[in-house]
């Protein structure tokens, strides 16, 4: 990758937000407590939610192939991987980065096109982001998570309003139609503006890879892996709060609330969510769960921190790997020449 002068800018800013939200984050920790959480700490499932993440990557790695088919069926089960391993490795020094990685990578093979690999990206991140809002309704109707929003946000509203709870739901329902409607209507007015058109490509972008998935060659397997995938990460989560005593007796409705607020963490454009995820997952346990910061902070800590490492060495090892047969390949290609 070319570094340029607003490049490293961007990323010199980035890495200063990273360093500012893990000060807010560590700020007023007690250590004693936070190595005395460590200590109790059962690692034998944080070394499992590591293995399970490089399952998941291999996942991933799986399905992308099956969307890469129609660019070209020559693309190996390894290619991906490694291609994917790398493309975590990358988002750890320069945000968003991994995915141009990947793709450049598959370029490189002169199996599939630049373009064309980003363009089975868009879809991927898609389908990803279609999983984490179908992961967020159960959410509203069991658990704490439900809890929280109607004691803390719903009835104060509610009752400020005196309205009930029938009447929020009809209003909140005719909104979302009347605001469905005015866009459509008015859509090539509102795309006219700079906001607005970007606005109506994302969520055409949203629909369009909704679509592809329905219409790919082996959609079936592409939508198992998909649901393995998320199954998998749920499981990571499940098995991180059983790993501490504070946590383990959470259930899994629990485990899908903090594989949620983990996914936000990740999604701050900051290096390797470092900073983001502790300081998002962390704030988030305090007034819903009632842990102390400390606690939550050590679970975010270790969460963060186990996949920070399952990516380096994987990346890393994958890095190795692509270098051993991507020599491989030139020299085959030579030959045939």
């Amino acid at each position: 990758m070319k570094i340029t002068a607003k490049g490293a800018i961007k990323w010199t800013l980035l890495l200063a937000l990273s360093a500012v939200l893990l000060y807010f984050a560590f700020r007023g920790l007690s250590w004693d407590d936070f190595v005395t959480g460590l200590k109790n700490c059962d690692w034998r499932w944080i070394v499992g939610t590591m293995l399970l993440q490089w399952l998941i990557t291999y996942l991933r790695g799986n399905r992308w192939r099956i969307m890469m088919r129609p660019l070209s069926k020559d693309i190996t089960r390894r290619e991906t991987y490694d291609a994917y391993a790398i493309c975590y490795l990358a988002n750890i020094a320069f945000p968003r980065s991994g995915e141009v990685v990947r793709c450049g990578l598959m370029a490189q093979t002169r199996k599939a096109s630049f373009e064309g690999s980003l363009g089975t990206v868009v879809i991927e991140r898609t389908w990803d982001l279609l999983c984490v809002v179908l992961a967020c309704l159960p959410l509203f109707f069991f658990g704490r998570f439900r809890d929280f929003l109607v004691e803390k946000m719903f009835r104060p509203a509610a009752e400020s309003m005196h309205l009930s709870w029938f009447w929020i739901a009809a209003i909140a329902i005719a909104l979302i139609v009347v605001a469905v409607l005015v866009i459509r209507a008015n859509a090539q007015r509102i795309s006219r503006s700079k906001a607005g058109a970007a606005f109506i490509k994302f969520f055409k972008g949203l629909a369009d890879g909704i679509k592809a998935g329905f219409a790919m060659e082996r959609k079936w397997l592409f939508f198992a892996y998909t649901i393995l995938i998320w199954i998998g990460y749920w499981l990571c989560s499940l098995w991180t709060m059983y790993a501490f005593p504070a946590t383990a007796g959470m259930d899994g409705m629990d485990a899908l609330f903090l594989m949620v607020v983990g996914s936000l963490g990740w999604i701050v454009p900051v290096q390797g969510g470092f900073g983001a995820y502790h300081f998002i997952v962390a704030m988030t346990l305090v007034p819903i769960y009632g842990f102390d910061y400390n606690t939550g902070l050590i679970f975010a800590t270790i969460s963060h921190e186990s996949q920070i490492v399952q990516m380096l060495v994987c990346g890393l090892l994958s890095l190795v790997s692509w270098a051993i047969f991507s020599k491989k390949y030139k020299k085959n290609t030579q030959e045939t020449l």
